[in-house]
């Protein structure tokens, strides 16, 4: 089990602060909130989602359950399709993967995350994640890209501390060919509407195929 704070040099790293808890405000009323995450498959997501719901996380419902690659952004009709060619530029450069999910860690003090942590996987994550955000897609952090799965978030003290006990133990493995463009609807869930496949992660299709659009 691990903390986050004993990996970063002594400065917990909370990217759940990008990943899709919150929205930002847009300014734009033609903006679509979108985030761009890999998810994590059946049975595994569904377990996690609920497991989410149990420690009283009201966004589990509204939340797949996921490791975030670029967190709430938002998009303009006129900037959508440029982001659609970009991530279809950055599935090429990151073959599929095998990840692994093992034990628990936590954002706190800093932040009152409990999360599911990658054990395997973490550079094409990283690797992913990189080139995601970059161009006109590049911002500041401002702390280290630390792939992880949300599993309680701004829940009492007490619930976060059996969520970290709870899924100490909790291992998964399972194949990553793809990551996905989600977009918040008007309740404020997290929907997939695009996949986009990595390098060997799908012969002879694209990341557009078969796939609603955005906006």
């Amino acid at each position: 089990m691990l903390t986050v704070a004993a990996v970063a040099g002594g400065r917990a790293a909370p990217v759940m602060m990008a990943g899709m808890s919150h929205a930002p405000e847009t300014g734009l009323e033609d903006a679509t909130v979108i985030g761009v995450s890999i998810s994590v498959p059946a049975p595994f997501g569904d377990e996690l989602q609920g497991k989410r719901a149990s420690y009283g996380d009201l966004r589990a419902q509204a939340i797949p359950a996921h490791v975030t690659l670029l967190g709430p952004t938002p998009v303009s009709a006129g900037e959508m399709p440029g982001l659609l060619d970009h991530l279809d530029q950055a599935a090429t450069r990151v073959p599929a993967f095998t990840m692994v999910l093992r034990g628990t860690g936590t954002f706190r003090p800093l932040s009152d995350v409990v999360f599911v942590q990658v054990a395997r996987g973490i550079a094409a994550c990283e690797e992913l994640e990189r080139v995601i955000r970059s161009g006109p897609w590049f911002r500041d952090l401002g702390f280290p890209y630390h792939p992880h799965v949300t599993v309680a978030h701004d829940v009492p003290e007490d619930a976060l501390d059996v969520a970290f006990d709870d899924l100490a133990g909790y291992a998964a493995e399972f194949e990553v060919p793809s990551f996905h463009l989600f977009a918040q609807d008007g309740a404020g869930t997290w929907v997939p509407v695009r996949e986009f496949y990595l390098a060997d992660g799908h012969d002879g299709h694209d990341g557009h195929d078969g796939h609603g659009d955005v906006g």
